[in-house]
């Protein structure tokens, strides 16, 4: 009798010490899912920053090629306004130069007539009557007569030509220098309007050489978190066959768990059932860990979700109560997550509630302990997303 009760008691410990491998390991894969679930929000953080940063990098792009547009727009009106500033400057000098030769020319005309004038008023009276009167005829008479009349008259014409002309070539003058001023402020205009711009372009520049750099150190570290993730997910991956392995080993202990199992509900007066229970405080726990583990799986998934819980409290092996066996350690992730307290203080759906409910009154529709996420590493009936073995 000692020595069964040694043996019993040496197979209960190897049981525990395989029971802790699996929570053990179990608790790394938890760890390592939510290190990727923090990884990836703060990869969409990152995300989202180099996004913002993208569109900030591209509207200074687009700033910075309107403003040299613009910059080699007031470039070209500038070289335009250069190129009519020098030609209105030498017209100017071609219209001066002309109004120097009126002027000497006015001189020159000034001068002889000057000249005439002076020789006609030394003549006196008599002189001019003189040469009037050495006329041969008098056809010769009035053609020396007209003679004089149209030389005195010759100079006061060209005179007047010369003075008309002058002033238009000053008038010119004047219009011109007018216009070199315009010109010349315009070319100031101009000239500060493309330094404006310049100085727009310089910062533009600035502001896009800045914002690139700050977009590669957020591609940079999306990229860090995308690498970082793939290294969790691979090290996730060896925690998963590694628990596969563990629960390789532990499947002939959960077929004598089985056998027990069936043998106690066939024992049982329900025919094969685990008593109804309808504890409003176990229909709830329940529903919660139905929600957090199968709710997104068929109606069908759910009630196998809740007859593996409900299996294990007919089981010796595990607590006999609904609350015993989900708060158990290392057994269900949204219990060690949080998860699971959250949606048991908001109240499960209707569909896990009804599951729930339905488990808890009998209907247990699976034979089985344990389930977890289908990766075709470990035999068992498959339910959806599920293997349950």
């Amino acid at each position: 009798m000692k020595k069964a009760g040694r043996i019993l008691a040496l197979v209960f410990l190897l049981c525990c010490f395989s029971n802790l491998a699996v929570f053990a390991t179990q608790g790394k894969i938890d760890k390592v899912q939510e290190g990727i679930k923090d990884l990836e929000q703060q990869k969409k953080e990152a995300k989202s920053q180099a996004d913002s940063l993208s569109d900030k990098a591209g509207g200074l792009e687009g700033d910075l090629k309107a403003f040299n547009s613009s910059l080699e727009a007031a470039a070209a009106r500038l070289n335009e306004t250069e190129e009519q500033l020098n030609s209105t400057r030498i017209s100017l000098e071609e219209t001066r130069a002309a109004l120097e030769a009126a002027r000497l020319k006015e001189q020159e005309q000034y001068e002889a007539m000057k000249k005439r004038i002076r020789f006609m008023y030394e003549m006196d009276m008599e002189g001019m009557i003189e040469v009037l009167l050495s006329a041969e005829n008098f056809a010769d008479f009035l053609n020396k007569g007209e003679y004089i009349v149209n030389i005195h008259n010759y100079d006061r014409k060209m005179l007047g030509e010369y003075r008309a002309t002058k002033e238009e070539i000053a008038g010119k003058e004047q219009e011109l220098e007018g216009q070199e001023q315009q010109l010349a402020d315009l070319q100031a205009q101009q000239e500060e309007k493309k330094q404006e711009l310049a100085v727009l372009v310089d910062s533009t520049s600035e502001k896009l050489s800045a914002a690139r750099k700050q977009l590669a150190d957020a591609q940079a570290d999306v990229e860090a978190y995308e690498a970082e993730i793939e290294r969790q997910k691979a090290y996730e991956a060896e925690l998963e066959a590694q628990k596969a392995a563990e629960d390789a080993k532990r499947l002939e202990e959960i077929k004598r768990q089985e056998a027990e199992m069936k043998q106690k509900q066939k024992d049982s007066a329900g025919g094969g059932k685990i008593a109804p229970s309808s504890d409003a405080s176990d229909i709830a726990l329940l529903a919660a860990l139905i929600q957090c583990e199968a709710g997104g799986e068929s109606y069908e998934g759910k009630l196998a979700v809740g007859s593996v819980v409900m299996n294990r409290v007919s089981s010796s092996h595990f607590p006999n109560s609904v609350a015993g066996v989900i708060y158990q350690s290392g057994q269900f992730s949204p219990v060690a997550s949080g998860r699971f307290a959250s949606v048991l203080a908001k109240g499960a759906n209707q569909s896990c509630t009804q599951a729930a409910g339905e488990v808890l009154g009998g209907n247990i529709t699976i034979g089985c302990l344990y389930f977890r996420r289908n990766d075709g590493s470990i035999p068992g009936a498959v339910i959806g997303n599920h293997v349950f073995y």
